[in-house]
């Protein structure tokens, strides 16, 4: 049996079917959005204490560390990351690390600037909350931190910053014009 190709039209008459480029566009950057959402929002409360995830008195500016509750009582004890992540739990450097991936990738996400870096921190923070949860309780491999680790390592494969955000400005500045990694 052979493989048939399909040509589609790049553009359409007004009022009709949007493009197929244009639509891989727009879902390469509500990916992306949908991401650095995800990460931003998850700082942000956990700054703020906002009640959804971290209540007030639990937030950053509270007092309370980011990463040491859910390392010391949320990390089940038989999990194999237990000894490794359980000595990080409320470490100035770990909790410095956990805001960075989730406020300041999350932002740059949004906005589409520097979205190599930050999908590269937002994936390498997901896959550590995937391994800090093995074994998982529902499914033997994929849970929503795998998930987003993957939707994350699309944004560079994909060069989705240039899509539904600043990304093609911010490519246009001196400093960033000759350095590709600041995509």
């Amino acid at each position: 049996m052979s493989a048939t190709t399909v040509n589609l039209p790049e553009s359409t008459t007004p009022g009709t079917v949007v493009a197929p480029r244009q639509l891989q566009q727009v879902s390469l950057g509500l990916i992306r959005l949908g991401a650095g959402w995800a990460l931003f929002w998850s700082g942000i409360d956990k700054v703020f204490g906002l009640g959804f995830g971290t209540a007030p008195a639990q937030s950053v500016l509270a007092g309370a560390s980011p990463t040491k509750g859910f390392l010391l009582h949320g990390l089940p004890a038989d999990a194999p990351a237990a000894a490794l992540l359980k000595p990080l739990a409320g470490h100035p450097v770990a909790d410095t690390l956990f805001l960075l991936a989730t406020v300041g990738a999350g932002l740059a996400l949004l906005l589409g600037i520097g979205t190599r870096v930050a999908a590269v921190g937002g994936a390498i923070l997901m896959l550590s909350l995937w391994f800090a949860s093995l074994p998982l309780e529902y499914n033997p491999f994929l849970d929503q931190h795998l998930f987003y680790a993957i939707a994350l390592l699309s944004v560079p494969v994909f060069d989705s910053g240039r899509y539904l955000g600043l990304g093609n400005a911010w490519r246009s500045l001196p400093l960033v014009r000759d350095r590709r990694w600041l995509y």
